[in-house]
């Protein structure tokens, strides 16, 4: 068994979450931090050493002791609660970023992960998106943009060895769901679960490259081990891109609800493609294993026992 010190950041929200029950079944000791304001502890595996705090607190410090590589995937993301506060946007995106890295720099961290987004492309126009083509646009694509240039800096002037993994559209199990404007997968199923309506803001048209988080989660694990990747920008997602009305059909298509969505007005701020680039991943040998068919039956299992049947509040 691999003993490892590994933290994550944002280890109650979807992503980390995962991201630490797969740490543990690898063997690695896993210690988290979330502040719970996204995030529930119900999604924090029993294995993990868990710490609320805030990343902007500087009291954080003396957790990254002995830490071997840490995950900074806490963030704001919610893209309608960006927009509204953006100084909260930039206090926990860029602030806290800086905050985490400065941790991990005075307790000799050997790797620091950062979690980037492909809203990084929004104002682009050429697909598949290139990790070194981008344009944010929005609140929380320029905080994470300000805090991906956090990172590059403490490895170009302080030698901090980091990689920088830019997710695409990812779903699957503990999708946080809860939100505002819930992510259209876990939207989707739940409603039509529950026998009602899903809504699709604009047209449907929109086309999105979606990544089953056990992918992400390869390339997570990939990212800590393997030497080559240090000091680069990488994608991951799945090189295929689906519109919001054809993942309603693949949904309907196993569910067979006979439901049809509600169109409300088009969400501010949302780019209308995304699309990765990933035939650098693949070079390095990764590549997404879980397809949409699989992924999305998998997703509706998970919300059938973990959610509807009341195992989670």
């Amino acid at each position: 068994m691999n003993q490892k010190k590994v933290l994550v950041t944002g280890c109650a929200g979807f992503i980390g979450s995962n991201l630490c029950k797969r740490l543990c079944n690898e063997g690695y000791e896993v210690a988290g931090i979330d502040n719970l304001s996204y995030g529930t502890l119900e999604n924090i595996d029993k294995r993990v050493n868990f710490h609320k705090r805030d990343i902007r607190d500087r009291s954080i410090y003396p957790l990254f002791e002995g830490v071997d590589t840490v995950f900074h995937l806490a963030a704001k993301n919610c893209l309608i609660d960006c927009l509204n506060n953006p100084l909260e946007t930039s206090e926990i995106n860029v602030y806290g970023t800086a905050n985490v890295l400065e941790g991990a720099r005075k307790a000799g961290v050997r790797k620091f992960i950062y979690a980037d987004t492909s809203a990084e492309y929004e104002g682009v126009s050429d697909f598949p998106s290139r990790v070194d083509s981008v344009c944010p646009i929005g609140i929380y694509a320029v905080s994470k943009r300000g805090a991906s240039l956090f990172c590059e800096s403490y490895r170009n002037l302080l030698g901090m060895h980091g990689v920088t993994v830019r997710y695409f559209n990812v779903y699957g199990p503990a999708q946080d769901w809860r939100r505002v404007v819930p992510p259209v997968m876990s939207a989707f199923i739940i409603k039509m679960l529950k026998g009602e309506r899903p809504v699709i803001y604009g047209t449907g048209e929109k086309r999105r490259d979606f990544i089953y988080v056990d992918d992400v989660n390869l390339f997570h694990l990939m990212a800590m081990n393997d030497e080559r990747l240090d000091g680069g920008t990488f994608n991951v997602g799945s090189g295929v891109n689906y519109s919001v009305n054809e993942i309603f059909q693949a949904i309907e298509d196993i569910l067979q609800t006979g439901l049809t969505p509600i169109y409300k007005e088009e969400l501010p701020g949302e780019a209308q493609i995304t699309l990765a680039d990933i035939s650098r991943e693949k070079k390095f040998g990764w590549e997404p294993k879980v397809d949409l068919q699989e992924g999305l039956r998998k997703s509706i299992e998970y919300i059938q026992k973990s959610v509807l049947q009341g195992t989670l509040p």
